[in-house]
C-alpha cells in the first residue's frame, strides 16, 4: 500500500512501510535529468558533484557521516530525471535524512572536487570511443533525435564538459533541484507520518523559486531511414538496426516490451538462439526498449565477424519483419509473458528496488497504481497486439555500422 502525500511547497513523499527489514530506502528524484541540460553532460557533472560539498560540510565531512552510520548516500542521472539515494538502518534513518536535505539545498560544488570529477568524466568519454557498440549507439541517437538532448550520451562530449565550470552546474541546481520539482519514495520500517514529520522539519521550509526553468528543444525531427557508417580498426563489426519508439505514456509500451523480451532477453530470446546458436553469426546479440517521456527508440544489434556484417544485417531485420508479417504462437507469446514478468517481478525484492520503481514512475508522471497497472496490460497482450506495434514502430529503420573499413565497404 502506498501512502501519498504533497507538502505545501509541492514536495510529493511516497512511503511504503515494510517492517519485515530493519533497511530504510529512501530515494529523491528530480524530474529535470540531461533531457533539460542546455549542454551535454551538464546533469552528469551536477550528479557526480552533488555530494561532494555544501556550504557547511567539505567532501570529506559527508563522507565520514555517512560511512559513521553505515550508510549509503548516492547521486545518479538519468535522461529523464535525477536521484539522490540513500539507504540505512531505521534508527540512523532521521540522522541521514538530514544530512541528505542538506546535500540538496546546499550543495556548493567546489571548484576542486568539479575539476576531479570532470576529469574522470573525460577519461570514460574518451574510454567509450573505443568501445564499437557505444559508437554505434551513439552514432544512431544522433541521428535519431537531432538537436533533441536524447541525441547525446549522459556524460557529454569531450568538448561540451572541457567548458562547464562550477557556476553552470549551481544554475542548473538553483534551477531545478526545488521542491515542487522532488519526489521522495521511502521503503522500509517506518510510518507515512514519521517520514512527513522529517520532511516537514528539514524540507518544509524550503519554497520554490519564482522563475521556471529554460525549457530545453524538445523538438525531434521526422524519422528518415539512414545508413551510417564509421571506421574502426577492430576485429569485429557492430550492426545496430534501431526505430524511434513510443515513450511510457503509450498504449504501445507494454506490448514493445514484451518484443523487447522475446527478441532480445537472455539466452533463450529469439535473435540468440536464431543468430547465435543455430547461425553461428554473432559474438553478442540482443535487443533493447530504454524507458522515456518522449520518443524512445527501440535497438536490435549484434557484434559478428567482418565478413559477416550484411548477413547480420539482414538476419536483425529478418526477425524483426517476422513480428511484423505474422503472428507469434500461442506458445512463444505466454512464454514471453512469462519471462517479462517473472523478471518484472525479480526486480521488486528488496526496499532499494521498491523505492526506485515507485520514484521513477512518479517522476514520469505515471499514477502510483502503474505498477499493478503494467503487469495487468502485459498479460492482456494479443497476439494481434504484438503484430499491430510491430508494424507501427517498425516501418522505418536507422542502420548503425561501425567495424574495419573493408567490412563496411560492402554493407
Amino acid at each position: 500500500m502506498v501512502s501519498r502525500t504533497v507538502l505545501g511547497n509541492g514536495l510529493t513523499i511516497l512511503v511504503v512501510s515494510n517492517p519485515a527489514v530493519d533497511i530504510v530506502s529512501a530515494r529523491f528524484f528530480i524530474r529535470s535529468g540531461s533531457r533539460e541540460e542546455q549542454q551535454p553532460g551538464l546533469a552528469h557533472l551536477v550528479g557526480a558533484v552533488l555530494t561532494k560539498g555544501t556550504q557547511n560540510l567539505s567532501s570529506q565531512d559527508i563522507a565520514q557521516q555517512v560511512e559513521s552510520m553505515g550508510a549509503i548516500l548516492s547521486a545518479d542521472t538519468n535522461p529523464d530525471y535525477m536521484q539522490v539515494a540513500t539507504k540505512c538502518l531505521g534508527e540512523d534513518f532521521p540522522e541521514l535524512f538530514a544530512l541528505t536535505a542538506e546535500v540538496l539545498r546546499e550543495a556548493n560544488f567546489p571548484a576542486q572536487e568539479t575539476e576531479l570529477e570532470r576529469t574522470l568524466t573525460l577519461q570514460s568519454i574518451r574510454s567509450q570511443q573505443e568501445r564499437p557498440f557505444t559508437v554505434a549507439y551513439n552514432q544512431f541517437r544522433k541521428a535519431l533525435y537531432g538537436k533533441h538532448p536524447y541525441a547525446f550520451p549522459e556524460l557529454g562530449t569531450d568538448a561540451s564538459v572541457r567548458e562547464l565550470v562550477p557556476d553552470d552546474l549551481s544554475a542548473f541546481h538553483r534551477q531545478h533541484f526545488r521542491p515542487d520539482n522532488l519526489i521522495l519514495a521511502v521503503v522500509g520500517p517506518v510510518l507515512p507520518e514519521q517520514v512527513v514529520v522529517l520532511a516537514e522539519r528539514y524540507l518544509g521550509d524550503w519554497s520554490a523559486p519564482a522563475f521556471t526553468p529554460v525549457a530545453p528543444n524538445l523538438l525531434v525531427p521526422a524519422i528518415t531511414a539512414q545508413r551510417l557508417h564509421q571506421t574502426q580498426a577492430t576485429q569485429q563489426s557492430t550492426v545496430l538496426v534501431g526505430y524511434a519508439a513510443a515513450p511510457i505514456t503509450s498504449v504501445d509500451y507494454p506490448v514493445l516490451k514484451l518484443i523487447s523480451t522475446y527478441l532480445g532477453s537472455g539466452l533463450s530470446s529469439r535473435l540468440f538462439t536464431e543468430l547465435r546458436e543455430k547461425r553461428g553469426l554473432a559474438y553478442e546479440v540482443s535487443a533493447f526498449y530504454p524507458v522515456r517521456l518522449d520518443l524512445s527508440h527501440f535497438i536490435t544489434y549484434i557484434g559478428t565477424a567482418p565478413e559477416n556484417t550484411r548477413t547480420c544485417e539482414e538476419g536483425l531485420r529478418s526477425e524483426v519483419g517476422r513480428l511484423c508479417d505474422g503472428y507469434l504462437s500461442d506458445e512463444e507469446l505466454r512464454t514471453a509473458k512469462n519471462k517479462l514478468l517473472g523478471l518484472y517481478a525479480l526486480s521488486k525484492q528488496t526496499n532499494s528496488q521498491v523505492c526506485q520503481i515507485l520514484g521513477i514512475y512518479e517522476a514520469l508522471g505515471m499514477s502510483t497504481q502503474f505498477d499493478e497497472e503494467y503487469t495487468q496490460m502485459v498479460e492482456q497482450v494479443s497476439r494481434q497486439d504484438v503484430q499491430t506495434v510491430a508494424r507501427r514502430t517498425f516501418d522505418t529503420s536507422i542502420v548503425s555500422l561501425v567495424g574495419p573499413a573493408e567490412a563496411l565497404a560492402t554493407a
